[in-house]
């Protein structure tokens, strides 16, 4: 019999192995010799060994799922346990249970993980609602659709959660990419409505225009192209190629009418060019009655002016404010002369005048009065209230003789 540590060969080349429970067979192996058979079982052992070790290392270093850990443990560990290997089984039976709880902890780990990119996925997701339900909400139609695209590109990309949260949050997310895409419709329908509603108007208006550009009433008519103005632009846009071509028909219309107003104005302008000459001769005549010292004079002198201005016509249009502005200088200045004549002269404010300085007077002379006695008396106290007063009523009675003065 040849011995080893973990087993032996019996006479009959029966290979047994030393395990906890006792020795078991592991098989035979006549042919050679007892160390060969020996050999030849341990060397089963060192596959087996070497398969445990390998194992382990794998499954410390976490490349293997816990799922696939515990299988391969399970497996290995069939293999182990009754195998035809001499050598130390219950080690490696020991050491393959040693595995479970690191197994355990790394399912741990990837359950705190997959919580944890679960937790942060739905955060994304509500996020991506979030603001979708904010996007139906507003009125950004053009931004509006293309932010939505980008969400959904971005929802395509968040890994999925619990089937019923998912489910929840995508009904949301759908629910309000629907809802802006109803309101987006409506909103461009409407628009389209008034665009038609813009052009019909606009034609009708571009119609009158051009009826208008051969007209030679040129204050009313451009009156109303002023008008028709104000209704195009009240009348908002119509379908871009449409409003184009009817602004450029709308504004040829004004041009063509403004155009001909223009050169027969220019005409006209030449033909009262010397109307202009001549008012400029009777400015100069008007300008050296100023300043105004002889009032009835001057007033007869400025009608005369004034008859002659009207004969002399109308001047070219560039040149009427000026003129005219020149001529009422003069005209105020005599009218303003004129009133203040008749307000000197007025009857009424003079006699209010002289009677109040009458009654100034007369007050003045009961104050001194009153002043002599009180200083007789040797009243200084009724003495200086007096004085006071006394000096009061004087400057009120040196101001109503000035008033009373410009009435004389």
């Amino acid at each position: 019999m040849t011995s080893h540590e973990w087993g032996r060969v019996a006479d009959d080349g029966t290979v047994f192995v030393r395990t906890a429970d006792g020795e078991r067979s592991v098989g035979q192996y006549p042919e050679g010799t007892p160390e060969e058979a020996l050999a030849f079982y341990t060397e089963r052992f060192a596959a087996l060994a070497f398969e445990v070790e390998l194992l382990d290392k794998r499954i410390r270093s976490g490349v293997m799922s816990p799922e696939e850990a515990a299988e391969s443990v399970k497996t290995v560990s069939a293999q182990v346990d009754g195998a035809n290997a001499v050598g130390d089984l219950g080690g490696l039976l020991a050491r393959l249970e040693a595995l479970a709880p690191v197994i355990e902890t790394q399912r741990e780990a990837k359950r705190a993980e997959k919580a944890q990119k679960q937790a942060e996925a739905r955060e994304a997701k509500e996020k991506v609602v979030a603001e979708a339900e904010k996007i139906a909400e507003g009125s950004d139609w053009r931004g509006g659709a293309n932010r939505l695209r980008d969400l959904l590109e971005q929802w395509k990309k968040i890994p999925r959660i619990d089937r019923a949260g998912d489910d929840a949050l995508w009904r949301r997310f759908s629910s309000a990419r629907t809802t802006y895409t109803r309101r987006r419709k409506a909103h461009f329908a409407e628009l389209n409505e008034k665009r038609e509603g813009a052009r019909a108007v606009k034609e009708r208006l571009v119609k009158e225009a051009e009826e208008l550009a051969g007209s030679t009433d040129w204050g009313p008519t451009a009156g109303r192209y002023r008008d028709l103005m104000q209704q195009w632009k009240a009348a908002g846009p119509a379908p871009k190629d449409v409003d184009d071509a009817l602004w450029k028909r709308f504004r040829g219309a004004q041009d063509a009418f403004f155009g001909a107003r223009d050169a027969e104005n220019a005409k006209l302008d030449e033909e009262f060019a010397a109307n202009a000459e001549v008012k400029e001769a009777l400015l100069v005549e008007a300008e050296a009655l100023l300043p105004v010292t002889d009032l009835d004079a001057a007033k007869k002198a400025f009608r005369d002016i004034s008859e002659r201005w009207d004969a002399a016509g109308k001047v070219p249009r560039g040149r009427i404010k000026e003129l005219d502005g020149r001529i009422r200088v003069v005209e105020n200045a005599i009218r303003d002369l004129e009133q203040e004549q008749w307000r000197r002269s007025d009857p009424e404010k003079s006699a209010r005048a002289d009677g109040m300085v009458a009654q100034l007077q007369a007050a003045i002379e009961k104050v001194e009065a009153d002043l002599e006695k009180a200083r007789a008396a040797g009243n200084e106290r009724k003495v200086a209230e007096l004085e006071e007063n006394l000096a009061s009523r004087r400057a009120f009675l040196e101001t109503a003789q000035r008033a009373s003065a410009e009435y004389s």
